[in-house]
């Protein structure tokens, strides 16, 4: 049962380059395709025209997010969607909450916080512990790093599902073209993580069963 509270994050799941000109990527962004691909329907059928980039460290990344929820206790993935890397992860926060979870704490990096964000999850009942965000003209206070260490902690524990998945699941880069395909990837990904890691609970369990015993 999902228990002690829930953290929200999401990761990016590369895909292959496409190499393409500038004016061909400005065509794309505006949902259209290249006249000179659609008369080569052999080459338009290698392009991902549904996969975009985005910026993380000063660092371009090209491809789809993989955003999840799972419950702080047993780290499994409660809930998650897949969209294009350019969707910022605060957009997507709210598809992410899981009512079932007992606890009413949530935990989130820096990138979800905003005044309505909090406002909402104060009037759905649960209680924010997403971490606090400066700004150029108002740094954090001592106070507020002091709070973000601390739910440090416990949020960390969402990059283990995903360095489970990069480490000992194959990678999360996908050959995929569309986002159709992606979800479906991304969503196989996710079950595929899950069984591994009810595994592993079921393993711990009967390892405490017998030390008892």
């Amino acid at each position: 049962m999902a228990r002690k509270g829930q953290i929200i994050d999401a990761t990016i799941v590369p895909v292959p380059r496409q190499r393409n000109s500038r004016d061909e990527n400005q065509t794309i962004k505006v949902g259209e395709i290249p006249e000179d691909w659609q008369a080569q329907p052999h080459k338009l059928r290698q392009k991902d025209t549904q996969a975009r980039g985005t910026k993380k460290h000063n660092k371009t990344y090209y491809g789809y997010k993989n955003h999840v929820g799972i419950d702080n206790q047993h780290k499994l993935i409660r809930r998650y969607q897949a969209t294009d890397a350019s969707v910022h992860d605060s957009r997507i926060l709210g598809e992410l909450i899981d009512p079932g979870n007992r606890h009413a704490s949530v935990w989130a990096d820096s990138a979800y916080w905003s005044q309505d964000t909090e406002r909402e999850l104060k009037r759905q009942g649960y209680h924010s512990r997403i971490h606090h965000k400066g700004s150029r003209n108002q740094p954090l206070t001592e106070r507020q790093q002091a709070a973000n260490n601390r739910r440090s902690i416990d949020r960390v524990r969402v990059e283990h599902v995903f360095g489970y998945q990069h480490n000992s699941m194959g990678g999360k880069f996908i050959r995929t073209i569309g986002i159709a395909r992606a979800k479906a990837k991304i969503g196989l990904m996710n079950l595929g993580y899950n069984m591994r890691r009810f595994i592993i609970l079921e393993r711990q369990t009967y390892s405490i069963a017998a030390c008892a015993a």
